[in-house]
């Protein structure tokens, strides 16, 4: 077993790791490192808003942080509230609350088991991974770690790759949109027309919050298709069988032009609710992505994905009741396109969108990106991975979707893979694909914690 870790990332992957390894016993005393980079513990940027109207996209039942204990977040909040049901949507600031809860036992029980936890609120500057151990570095301090993970979630959000200097020298255009949900409100005049590029949750979350806080304010939200994520039903669906037929005729010809055809196929018989036979894929999404050759994931990236995401990643039903009403009330619109540019025009933007073999000009007191996770290590200005790339102890995906790693989360390097340096989450999306969700987190931690502990 490796006797001491370090665990890097202050969010609900590196919280959901260190409580599965604390609860633990083990022949001898783990001393665990958690650099938690000086974020709030556990909330990290999910989970960190304040906003009764950001709603968890999973049901309460959904969301325990314990792969043994499935009824854990669905305990924590009935406790103050009886009426709560599993089927319900529920503000993810009350999420907060359960991980840092969780947190806070898996420390007590970690000394009744005789472990040891440093929570150390500096982000880690560099890593010097080695076939005995890694070197931890920040500031001025340097620790020995037997074995090393990294929890960091998404990375920092990057301007796309046309918007200029100036533009952000505007003030005008916004690319990290949660910092600016963090301020909204102190003393500033609200915007006339707001526009946010890209249609997905992010973007959804943002326009709650500011419809609400700027109750005058206009809205448009471009995105290549001009759809909106769809909508789970109010009722919880259960699938009719557990689609085995469909995952086996799938592997049996990992080629997505194939897959689609028999996506359709399946939702197409009589009775069937395409949630289900999305959600019955849900489990496999990880094996099935392993079958694909590099090609077809380019391809998948290239023509599927954001239909895919669209299906996969739904809003609760009472959200898009929201985003609907807005659009009613004439404060939303929706426009298909490509941002072609983004350039300064007075005391505004103004954008140039793209569509087929049409262009249309769009005017903007403030534009707000809103394109969802950034974890494209290539494109990063994150102190860490940064340094990681640069001395080749990582290897980027080369479609943009975190680092090269194995299965178990082992982080690549040239053709071989580290012994003691391992990943958990967001970054392992080019190995795992789904690998962002609790769902998928919390069966990672298990794992990894069996690993690590292993004699």
């Amino acid at each position: 077993m490796f006797r001491r870790v370090a665990i890097i990332g202050g969010g609900a992957a590196a919280a959901t790791l260190l409580s599965e390894l604390l609860e633990r016993r083990s022949p001898q005393p783990l001393h665990l490192d958690w650099y938690t980079g000086g974020s709030a513990s556990a909330r990290g940027v999910a989970y960190g808003t304040a906003s009764e109207r950001h709603l968890l996209n999973v049901r309460a039942a959904s969301m325990s942080m314990f792969a043994g204990r499935p009824r854990g977040f669905l305990d924590f909040v009935q406790r103050d509230d009886p009426s709560i049901a599993g089927t319900d949507f529920l503000p993810r600031r009350r999420y907060g609350d359960y991980l840092e809860a969780e947190v806070a036992r898996a420390l007590q029980q970690g000394r009744s088991n005789g472990h040891d936890v440093q929570i150390i609120p500096f982000a880690v500057e560099a890593l010097v991974p080695e076939r005995d151990g890694v070197t931890v570095i920040y500031g001025e301090e340097s620790h020995r770690a037997d074995a090393v993970v990294l929890a960091l979630g998404a990375l920092p959000p990057q301007p796309l790759a046309m918007i200029g200097a100036d533009v952000l020298d505007s003030g005008r255009y916004v690319v990290d949109p949660w910092q600016l949900l963090a301020r909204v409100g102190a003393n500033q005049p609200p915007p006339r027309r707001v526009v946010l590029i890209g249609l997905g949750l992010t973007a959804v979350d943002v326009l709650l919050e500011l419809s609400a806080q700027w109750p005058q304010t206009e809205f448009i939200a471009v995105s290549r298709h001009g759809l909106l994520p769809e909508a789970h039903l109010h009722a919880a669906a259960v699938p009719a069988d557990d689609s085995a037929e469909l995952i086996d005729a799938m592997r049996d010809a990992p080629e997505i032009r194939r897959w689609l055809r028999l996506l359709r196929e399946a939702i197409a018989q009589e009775g069937t609710e395409w949630r289900t036979v999305i959600d019955s894929l849900r489990p496999h999404s990880s094996g099935l992505w392993g079958e694909l050759q590099p090609e077809q994931r380019a391809r998948f990236m290239r023509h599927a994905r954001w239909a895919w995401e669209r299906a996969r990643h739904r809003m609760p039903p009472q959200v898009r009741e929201a985003i609907t009403a807005l659009e009613q009330n004439g404060r939303l619109q929706r426009r298909r396109g490509r941002v072609h540019s983004v350039q300064v025009a007075g005391d505004a933007l103004r954008l140039d969108l793209m569509h087929a073999d049409a262009s249309e000009q769009l005017g903007a007191d403030l534009v707000i990106q809103t394109v969802g996770l950034h974890t494209d290590v290539r494109r990063t200005d994150h102190r860490l991975i940064s340094q990681l790339l640069t001395n080749a102890h990582i290897v980027s995906d080369p479609l943009g979707l975190g680092v090269l790693a194995g299965n178990d989360g082992r982080l690549q390097h040239g053709d071989a893979y580290w012994p003691h340096l391992f990943a958990i989450g967001s970054l392992l999306r080019g190995t795992l694909w789904e690998s962002t969700a609790m769902p998928e987190i919390r069966q990672q931690a298990r794992s990894l914690a069996d690993q690590l502990l292993r004699s």
